[in-house]
């Protein structure tokens, strides 16, 4: 991001929110680039033949994101890590489609590591990662939010901070636990 992205970015979200569609359109080539890594690291270990490709992710979920007006975008951060979410979104539901149309599309536990976000080996490895989100999300939904944030927007620990308004050591100690969790939660799935 340059200095021109620091200042133009914040006023074109403030025009976005106020329903402008010019400013929605002119958003989109500065977010683009990024946008594209983040969809094509989540869409990474899909299959050949997936009909949703990262270019198409990436419009479905800035389609979604310019649409809402309700949100009070802080800044480029920020509508990165909700775009990330969108995306996740966009790819969980995509995954569910397929699984119902395949027989016995019960869910498979799989064992975390860093590379996880990156490694999507099927569709029943984002679903079992997905459901261990929503557990988490019930449990803390800050928690949660880091995930998505460090997983499927592969922010860092400071761009998490930023986006979440936490400081990073606070994320840092949160990151940790979470880890833990997610091991313990994955590999008990699998051995059930």
């Amino acid at each position: 991001m340059n200095t021109d992205d620091s200042q133009v970015v914040p006023r074109l979200l403030t025009g976005i929110q106020s329903g402008d569609r010019v400013s929605a359109e002119r958003l989109l080539p500065i977010v683009y680039d990024q946008l594209r890594d983040i969809a094509a690291q989540q869409m990474r270990g899909e299959a050949e033949n997936n009909t949703l490709q990262p270019t198409a992710l990436v419009h479905e979920a800035y389609l979604k994101l310019v649409d809402q007006s309700r949100v009070d975008w802080k800044g480029r951060t920020h509508f990165v890590a909700v775009a990330a979410q969108a995306m996740r979104r966009i790819l969980v539901d995509h995954a569910r489609h397929r699984q119902a149309l395949k027989r016995g599309g019960a869910f498979q536990r799989i064992t975390l590591d860093e590379r996880l976000a990156s490694e999507w080996q099927t569709d029943q490895d984002l679903l079992s990662l997905e459901c261990a989100l929503e557990k988490l999300s019930q449990l803390d939904q800050c928690q949660a939010q880091i995930v998505e944030l460090r997983f499927f927007g592969g922010l860092q620990i400071d761009e998490v901070a930023e986006a979440l308004g936490m400081s990073k050591r606070s994320v840092e100690r949160e990151w940790t636990m979470i880890r833990a969790w997610l091991r313990r939660e994955l590999s008990e799935g699998r051995s059930e």
